[in-house]
């Protein structure tokens, strides 16, 4: 499993908002390639505008593929902007990121319980009838997360192993020492310089 997480960071709107583009031009790369990608999770930014962060699932028949593309997608990203927020700000660079997980789902699964039950969102009959909801629990952390957005149990399945990767990631993020947090940049401390990419203009284009 190849996840791909974006971060704005601390970043104001237009941090966001490039997340938000980031993954638009993702989506767009993938239809015209051999990959697909599913957004697994995203936190809107202040006022629903753009994403603090987005988790994307890559897949590909070849593996080694969907990592190598995630993978150009890893580090600091700058877009250079007019801000359409604030016209009359003086700054045009906006920073955000990007992290590349490579989950071994084999071990992964062994140290997960997976439970069953029935969806209590709207849907229907068919909602109301199947047991199609998913709780994901890893055993060792007792963290767990239900996934209930899909009609299949087999679909919200594969939701809730990711989600619960990437809740297990922050957890553990979030209990390192000051000296390891620096290196991991995701959502706490975004990195500025030696952008991986450039993109400029209202259209997010790619300039390097």
């Amino acid at each position: 499993m190849i996840l791909l997480q974006f971060s704005a960071g601390q970043g104001p709107v237009e941090c966001c908002q490039a997340v938000a583009l980031a993954v638009k031009a993702i989506e767009k790369q993938c239809k015209t390639s051999d990959l697909n990608c599913t957004v697994i999770d995203a936190s809107q930014g202040e006022n629903k505008l753009g994403f603090k962060s987005a988790l994307l699932q890559i897949e590909s028949n070849q593996k080694a593929t969907a990592l190598a593309f995630a993978q150009t997608w890893q580090g600091a990203m700058l877009w250079v902007c007019q801000s359409k927020y604030r016209p009359q700000h003086k700054r045009k660079n906006w920073f955000f990121s990007g992290q590349v997980y490579q989950v071994d789902e084999m071990t992964f699964d062994r140290e997960i319980v997976y439970q069953t039950c029935r969806s209590s969102g709207a849907g229907g009959q068919h909602v109301n009838t199947t047991d199609s909801a998913v709780r994901a629990t890893h055993t060792s952390s007792g963290v767990s997360v239900r996934v209930e957005s899909e009609r299949s149990q087999h679909a919200n399945k594969r939701l809730a192993k990711a989600l619960l990767f990437q809740k297990l990631q922050m957890a553990q993020q979030q209990k390192m020492s000051q000296q390891e947090q620096a290196r991991w940049q995701q959502h706490w401390q975004l990195q500025r310089g030696n952008p991986v990419k450039i993109f400029k203009g209202e259209k997010f284009v790619l300039s390097q």
